[in-house]
């Protein structure tokens, strides 16, 4: 028998989502409350959502972490001022706190893929991001095999995807693997963190690269930039000549 097709209506799949809210309203991940009227995020509520910490010029043309209060001439970022940067230019869409950082552990931690229509819709709100990744080779940040087959998932290679949906000229490419199974970076300090990583990540089996285009590594939170900067380190070494990043958020 001929397989046939599936056909997706736009239409109707707004018309069951609406009901399904009628029957079970969205509540918000942040506060429990009611989501309430579109108002741009299906799982936050209004209220909630005025309190994403959206980054914007003026911030450090390093890491993106905001600049806060008088600025200064030569100014020195206290988020990356011992790193020495692979990279060119980094900029995040928000800073790593309240409901953003909810959404985040909701899919690391739980699965949560559905929360990704708010991660995205984060995306759509950060024009100084896009404008970075506009028409260059999106590089996830990729986790060791052990560690995706137990998630399920790579979410620097979903938020990449979203981003080149939504960046002209822009798309995703995965030339990097993550070859040494290093122990979580959270337990460990700036210093250690930079030697945890060292060597964790090779160019992928069969990788090509176009040296003379701009790539871009994606990944979900700044932290100390150590493992970002390790992965600069392994595309600069192949031969690229343009190397920025960006990430959902700072933290």
């Amino acid at each position: 028998m001929k397989a046939v097709a599936s056909v997706k209506f736009p239409a109707v799949d707004r018309i069951v989502r609406g009901l399904g809210d009628v029957v079970f309203p969205p509540v918000c991940l942040e506060c429990g409350g009611l989501v309430g009227e579109a108002h741009g995020f299906r799982h936050l509520c209004e209220s909630c959502a005025r309190r994403i910490e959206f980054v914007h010029e003026p911030a450090c043309p390093t890491c993106g972490h905001p600049w806060f209060g008088a600025m200064e001439l030569g100014r020195v970022c206290e988020h990356c001022r011992h790193l020495e940067p692979d990279f060119g230019r980094g900029r995040t869409a928000t800073l790593f706190r309240g409901p953003v950082r909810t959404l985040v552990i909701e899919l690391k931690y739980h699965r949560a893929l559905h929360v990704l229509e708010d991660l995205n819709s984060i995306f759509v709100r950060s024009p100084e991001l896009l404008d970075l990744t506009r028409g260059s080779i999106l590089v996830p940040v990729p986790l060791h095999a052990r560690k995706k087959r137990e998630r399920g998932f790579n979410q620097s290679q979903l938020f990449a995807e979203g981003i080149a949906e939504l960046s002209e000229g822009a798309c995703v490419q995965p030339l990097l693997v993550r070859s040494k199974d290093t122990p979580t970076q959270t337990a460990f300090d700036r210093k250690h963190r930079a030697t945890n990583l060292k060597n964790a990540f090779a160019l992928a089996p069969g990788a090509t690269l176009n040296r003379h285009r701009h790539h871009v590594l994606v990944d979900d939170v700044f932290t100390t930039g150590s493992t970002l900067n390790e992965c600069a380190r392994v595309l600069r070494r192949a031969g690229c000549l343009s190397v920025d990043v960006v990430t959902l958020c700072h933290g």
